[in-house]
């Protein structure tokens, strides 16, 4: 169910969140060349970003995509998900490309370095680098983290599968990620090749089997430290296709030079999914709705909090889901929370199963639509799902709060002083909820118990049946009872003798 409604949340992306392209330059040939951006952070709005580019230059029949890549990483469930998109791709030719722009910081590390070995082929121009690819989790707390083993040998695994797809040298990949892969140059016949520390002497044996001679270079990643490649490194070691300083240049050296080449950007509506699916954001609308959804569940008709926790809980759920978080089933517990929370204020007395179980639904539809997956597996998982617990329980107790300030200070506020009751009506003023003659006329009357008295339920007073309680005894159906005493609606019994 999940599947069709983000199918159906991404035909409306594509119709809404158009991308803006503009052909800079035209040449000979129709097919053209698209350059999609991978800058900043990687995360789930930019998964989407990169999905709907990838479907356009596909739609336009584009020969090359080349992706333009300048960041320091992000979240391992993105990256992965845009490695599996750009895996999947057939009939177009894939290129990373690292550049040198004034405005970028020249890199493709962590989950860029990912990204890049994706690709069908990797340019990098002078000056920029790759790698670092370990792969970090943030905790509750908000503080980073290395990973835990299972996590490093899930994205180790996934980094040598891509190298050996695309034809990069696998031991570099590994090396990227795990810190504990050596590896090393040796010379075979005076040409660089590199192997890791586990089958340097296997390498070494097949060389010198086949009458080679083998020189040891040097040490491209000691023991114990990640591996980064400069430009020169990565296009010597087989790792990127060649160094190329300006886009002119890799059209040239892709043979499409003169081809026209169309920039993708990320649109307004982009950066508003992105802004709206923030951490900061999202905690806002969550505070805000469910202050809206308790001042609207307490307060008679329909108004203004009504409207506003609506709007709030839309967005978070349509935001995430064209990300990919929210499906039928996180909308259908988020619903069936709120009627449960509904019919423990109105219908049932007191506090109790019923409301908690809603709170609780309402929590868990929170949680699920701040996430793509549903149990934790690995511990980046663990941390993410720690994270949006905080987040959405934090904002639930500030819900409750807040709802408890408001009910405190807003009806000494003059604004305010029309939607609320300022004034009490009690006892020392005169209120009753009936004429003190009305209450008299009970006290001291005796009668039968129609029902058992545990310690309400009803007995016959002069020929009416009344709505009573006893002082605390249990009294059976049928028993003698004699009214003991009246306040307002309350009528008090005790067994007669």
């Amino acid at each position: 169910m999940r599947g069709s409604f983000l199918r159906m949340l991404l035909v409306i992306a594509v119709s809404l969140l158009g991308t803006s392209a503009v052909a800079q330059e035209t040449g000979a040939s129709t097919s053209p060349v698209y350059v999609v951006p991978i800058h900043g952070e990687i995360n789930p709005s930019l998964m989407v970003f990169l999905r709907r580019s990838i479907d356009r230059a596909i739609a336009a029949g584009a020969s090359h995509i080349i992706f333009d890549i300048d960041t320091f990483g992000g979240r391992v469930d993105s990256a992965l998900q845009i490695t599996t998109i750009i895996g999947s791709l057939t009939g177009v030719t894939t290129v990373a490309f690292v550049p040198v722009r004034a405005e970028g910081t020249g890199v493709s590390w962590s989950a860029g370095a990912l990204i890049s070995l994706a690709c069908d082929a990797i340019y990098m121009a002078p000056g920029t680098s790759m790698g670092s690819a370990a792969p970090i989790i943030q905790g509750a707390d908000g503080a980073t983290q290395p990973a835990d083993e299972k996590t490093v040998s899930a994205v180790r695994t996934q980094m040598a599968a891509l190298a050996e797809k695309n034809g990069y040298p696998v031991a570099l990949a590994r090396a990227m990620v795990d810190e504990d892969v050596e590896v090393v140059e040796l010379l075979i016949d005076g040409e660089p090749i590199v192997a890791a520390g586990d089958e340097r002497e296997s390498v070494v044996r097949e060389a010198q089997a086949a009458g080679k001679q083998v020189e040891t270079g040097r040490t491209i990643s000691a023991a114990g430290k990640l591996l980064s490649l400069t430009a020169g490194e990565a296009e010597r070691y087989g790792i990127s296709s060649g160094a190329v300083a300006s886009f002119d240049a890799l059209l040239d050296a892709l043979g499409r030079g003169g081809a026209p080449l169309v920039r993708v950007e990320p649109s307004t509506a982009d950066s508003l999914v992105s802004l709206v699916t923030s951490a900061s954001v999202t905690s806002l609308l969550i505070l805000v709705g469910l202050i809206a959804l308790f001042v609207e569940i307490t307060s008679p008709g329909f108004g203004v909090p009504g409207a506003v926790g609506i709007l709030c809980f839309a967005v978070i759920f349509t935001a995430n889901g064209l990300l990919g978080r929210v499906g039928s089933v996180e909308l259908l517990v988020f619903l069936v929370g709120v009627v449960l929370l509904v019919l423990e204020i109105f219908v049932i007395p007191g506090f109790g199963v019923a409301g908690i179980s809603g709170i609780a639904l309402i929590a868990v539809s929170l949680v699920l639509s701040l996430q793509t997956f549903v149990i934790p597996t690995f511990e980046w998982e663990w941390a993410a799902f720690h994270r949006n617990v905080l987040i959405v329980v934090g904002n639930i107790l500030g819900s409750l709060v807040a709802v408890a300030v408001l009910a405190h200070f807003v009806p000494r506020f003059r604004f305010f002083s029309r939607l609320v009751l300022a004034e009490t009506q009690d006892a020392s003023g005169g209120y009753t909820v009936q004429e003190a003659t009305e209450e008299q006329r009970y006290l001291g009357m005796r009668g039968v118990a129609v029902t058992t008295l545990r310690p309400s339920g009803k007995a016959a007073l002069d020929e009416q049946v009344v709505v009573v309680e006893s002082d605390g005894e249990f009294i059976e159906s049928g028993a003698p009872v004699e009214v003991i005493s009246v306040n307002g609606n309350r009528v008090v019994v005790r067994r007669a003798e």
